[in-house]
C-alpha cells in the first residue's frame, strides 16, 4: 500500500483494508450491525512529520482512524487500524456512551425516505394537501439543536414541489417531522400551525432558477468571454504537492474539514521558508434567530454535523473553475466500509487578479505597472440547502487569503402564526406566506503557522496592533500623531480577542527568532479580517453552550494533539461546554516556545433580501494572511513587464467619440490627463 507522503489521504484499498480489520475484530465481540461512519487518515503527528520533513527516510507509521456504530450494543465506537505492518491491525478500539457520529450523506437520504414511508405522514400529506405523489414532496434533512427527546434524531423541514425541478423553497408546509435513526422511525411530529385560528396554506407561486422552468427567458446581451492560457498553466504538481510562482503546497482531503492545507512555504533566496504548517476551516455554526418553536432548534454545525468532504461537490469544467484546470479527486467511505469516490473535488487553476502594483512618474509620464496572478485551490460544499464556496489564494506578494463564498438556497419556513403576514419580525418575506428567517453563519479556521521556523512554529510569539491616536502635548504639537500599539497575547485568557475596526486591529504572528536585515525585527505575517457581529444568542442560551468558538474572534492555545475541533469532537446532539472555551479554562501560555494554534472566528449575519431569492447571489466573507516583514522589500517587484496581448481596443463604447477622457486607458497608454503615457512607453 506505498504512498507517495505521510499526509496522502488513504487510498481505496487502505479504505478496504481498515473496514476489512474492523469487521474482523466486531465479529469476534458480537457485534452487528455495522455502520461505518468515518474511514480517513490518522495524520501523522506534528512531531513526526517535522522529523519526516528534515529526513525522508524517517517515515511516520500509516494508520487510519474510524468511527462506527453498531446499534444498539455499542451507538459509537472509535477505533485505529494500524495500515504499515505485515497486515492491518487494530490498535485502539473504544465504545463511548452519550455521543453522536456525525449524519453522513447517506444518513440524510435515509432520513428522507422514512419520512416517507411514515403512515401518519402520508395520510398527513393526503388530507391536508391532496398530495399523493410523493416525488413532489422533499424532506430537508437537518440536525436537531434542543433535541425535545432522546435519540439519533434528524428533523425534516418539508415542502411541497409542483414539478421535479421545481424550487420547494416556495411551497414550505407547516409539520415537522423528526426521525429517529437508529429506530428507523418517526418519533415525534411538530405542528407549529396547529393552533392557529386558520389552517396553514401552502404557497402556490412558483419562483424558479433551473434552467428548464425560466418562464422569464434568458438574457441575450453577453457575448463571450474565454480565459486563454496559449502556452499551459504555470502551475506544477508533484502528487498533493503544487509548486507555483515560489510558492510550495501540500494538500490533503478528508471527511470533515474538505481541503486541508499543509507545509506552505514560499522560495526567497534559494530556500522555500515555511509559513503554514496546516490551516484548514474546521468548524462552523448556523444559528436561525426566530425563537418560534420548532425554529429555535434551527443552529447547524455544518463542519462537525455533516462534514465538508462528504458535502463536497464534483465540480464541473467551465462552470466552477475557468481557465486551465487541474482537479484532484477525492476518496472517502461509505456505511459499508467500500471506498466512495468524488470526482474533481477540488479545483486548481490561475486568475488574473487585476493590478498588483503600479506608479506613474507625473513629471515625464511613465508608468510601470504589473499585473496580478492568483493561484486558486477550491472546493464546493452542498450542505442541504446551502452551498459553499471556499478559496484559498494564493499572490506573487506573499499574500494568502482565504475566501467563502455562500450561494445556494435560503431554509425557508411557513410563517409563525402570530407574525404579522406583511412584515415578519424574524425574517423577510420572499415570496408570499414564504419566511426566510434571519440567521448567523460562524466560521472558525484553525491555523497552525510556522513563520520562518522548520520546527513547526515552536518559536512562535502572537501579537494584537492597535492603532492609537496620540493625546495633544509636546509629543503631538500639531494634533496629527498616531502610533501603533503592539502588545505580545501571551496566555490563553489574554489571546481571547474580537476586531475593533475603530483602531485598526489586527494581529501578528512573528518568529522572534528570525529577524528582518531592514526593521531588525522578527519576521512576521499579519492577519485581517473584516469585523461583523459574534454569536448574537444570550449567555443563557444552549447555542452560547454549544457554539462558544463564535463569541471571540481570536483564540490563542498551544499546540495539541488532541484539540482539534472548536466546538467539540461530536457536534450532533452535543451539550455544549467543549472546544475552546474549554481547553483555554487553562490558561496555559502561548507565547514563544509554546507553539502557539491561531483559531480564527468570522462570519456572516445574514438579514435575508428579497434578493436572495430563489437562489442566492454569493455572499462574500474571509480573511487574509499578509507578510509584515517576512521579506525585505516587495516580492513581487521582479515580475516582467508584459502588455497583455490578447487585450483589445473597443471604439464607440465609452462615449459618444469612442474615447476615454482623450485616449483609450488599457495596459497600452494610461491616460488621465490628456498626455500621460503608459506602460507601452518605456
Amino acid at each position: 500500500m506505498g504512498v507517495a507522503h505521510p499526509l496522502d489521504p488513504l487510498t481505496p484499498e487502505e479504505i478496504k483494508a481498515a473496514a476489512a480489520a474492523i469487521k474482523a475484530t466486531a465479529a469476534q465481540k458480537d457485534l452487528s450491525p455495522l455502520r461505518f461512519n468515518v474511514i480517513t487518515l490518522a495524520e501523522p503527528t506534528k512531531a513526526e512529520l517535522v522529523a519526516y520533513e528534515a529526513n525522508p527516510d524517517d517515515v511516520p507509521s500509516r494508520a487510519a482512524d474510524v468511527i462506527l456504530q453498531a446499534y444498539p450494543k455499542a451507538p459509537l465506537i472509535e477505533a485505529t487500524v494500524l495500515l504499515s505492518g505485515a497486515k492491518p491491525a487494530i490498535t485502539a478500539w473504544t465504545e463511548i456512551q452519550d455521543r453522536e457520529p456525525l449524519l453522513t450523506p447517506e444518513d440524510c437520504i435515509l432520513a428522507e425516505d422514512i419520512v416517507k414511508a411514515d403512515p401518519e405522514v402520508v395520510a398527513l400529506l393526503k388530507d391536508q394537501y391532496g398530495l399523493t405523489d410523493l416525488a413532489l414532496v422533499a424532506c430537508d434533512p437537518w440536525s436537531v439543536h434542543m433535541p425535545p427527546i432522546e435519540g439519533r434524531l434528524i428533523q425534516t423541514w418539508m415542502y411541497e414541489r409542483t414539478h421535479l425541478d421545481d424550487n420547494h423553497y416556495s411551497h414550505p408546509i407547516d409539520f415537522v417531522p423528526m426521525v429517529d435513526l437508529n429506530l428507523k422511525k418517526v418519533v415525534q411530529i411538530d405542528f407549529p400551525w396547529k393552533d392557529a385560528a386558520e389552517p396553514w396554506k401552502v404557497p402556490k407561486a412558483n419562483s424558479n432558477y433551473h434552467r428548464n422552468l425560466m418562464d422569464k427567458g434568458f438574457r441575450t446581451s453577453l457575448k463571450p468571454l474565454n480565459i486563454d492560457q496559449p502556452e499551459g498553466p504555470s502551475f506544477t504538481i508533484e502528487g498533493n504537492l503544487i509548486k507555483w510562482e515560489r510558492w510550495q503546497i501540500r494538500t490533503s482531503f478528508n471527511y470533515r474539514e474538505g481541503l486541508v492545507l499543509h507545509n506552505v512555504g514560499y522560495e526567497d533566496g534559494g530556500a522555500v521558508r515555511p509559513i503554514l504548517h496546516r490551516a484548514s476551516l474546521v468548524e462552523m455554526c448556523v444559528p436561525y434567530g426566530d425563537p418560534h418553536a420548532p425554529f429555535q432548534r434551527k443552529c447547524a454545525f455544518d463542519v462537525g454535523d455533516y462534514g465538508l468532504g462528504f458535502c463536497a461537490n464534483s465540480l464541473e469544467l467551465g462552470c466552477d473553475c475557468l481557465g486551465h484546470i487541474k482537479y484532484f479527486d477525492a476518496v472517502l467511505n461509505d456505511s459499508k466500509g467500500e471506498p466512495w469516490a468524488i470526482k474533481k473535488a477540488v479545483c486548481l487553476h490561475e486568475e488574473d487578479a487585476g493590478i498588483l502594483w503600479k506608479h506613474m512618474e507625473y513629471r515625464n509620464g511613465h508608468a510601470e505597472v504589473r499585473r496580478s496572478r492568483r493561484l486558486v485551490l477550491s472546493f464546493v460544499a452542498t450542505v442541504v440547502n446551502y452551498e459553499y464556496c471556499f478559496y484559498w489564494h494564493f499572490y506573487q506578494d506573499g499574500t494568502i487569503e482565504y475566501q467563502i463564498k455562500l450561494t445556494g438556497e435560503l431554509s425557508t419556513n411557513p410563517l409563525s402564526p402570530d407574525e404579522d403576514p406583511a412584515n415578519p419580525r424574524y425574517g423577510t418575506l420572499v415570496a408570499p406566506g414564504v419566511n426566510a428567517q434571519a440567521h448567523q453563519h460562524l466560521f472558525c479556521a484553525r491555523l497552525d503557522f510556522s513563520v520562518d521556523d522548520p520546527a513547526g512554529g515552536k518559536a512562535l510569539t502572537v501579537s494584537e496592533v492597535n492603532v492609537e491616536a496620540m493625546p495633544d502635548g509636546p509629543e503631538n504639537p500639531y494634533g496629527n500623531g498616531f502610533i501603533a500599539v503592539e502588545t505580545d497575547l501571551t496566555s490563553e485568557a489574554k489571546a481571547q480577542r474580537v476586531c475593533d475596526p475603530s483602531k485598526g486591529r489586527m494581529w501578528k504572528v512573528k518568529n522572534p527568532e528570525s529577524l528582518n536585515p531592514i526593521t531588525g525585527k522578527p519576521v512576521a505575517y499579519k492577519l485581517m479580517t473584516n469585523a461583523a457581529p459574534v454569536m448574537l444568542a444570550t449567555p443563557s442560551s444552549l447555542l452560547q453552550a454549544r457554539g462558544g468558538f463564535a463569541l471571540k474572534n481570536i483564540w490563542v492555545t498551544p499546540h495539541s494533539e488532541s484539540e482539534r475541533w472548536p466546538a467539540g469532537d461530536y457536534t450532533i446532539q452535543s451539550k455544549g461546554g467543549e472546544g475552546l472555551p474549554l481547553w483555554t479554562k487553562q490558561n496555559r501560555r502561548v507565547d514563544s516556545g509554546n507553539d502557539p494554534v491561531v483559531w480564527h472566528s468570522f462570519g456572516v449575519t445574514h438579514i435575508v433580501r428579497p434578493e436572495d431569492f430563489p437562489v442566492m447571489p454569493v455572499e462574500h466573507v474571509g480573511f487574509t494572511l499578509k507578510p509584515f516583514g517576512f521579506f525585505d522589500c516587495n516580492p513581487g517587484v521582479d515580475l516582467p513587464y508584459a502588455a497583455n496581448a490578447a487585450s483589445k481596443l473597443v471604439n464607440g463604447c465609452c462615449n459618444g467619440n469612442g474615447v476615454a477622457n482623450g485616449h483609450a486607458n488599457g495596459n497600452g497608454h494610461a491616460n488621465g490627463n490628456g498626455n500621460a503615457n503608459g506602460n507601452g512607453y518605456h
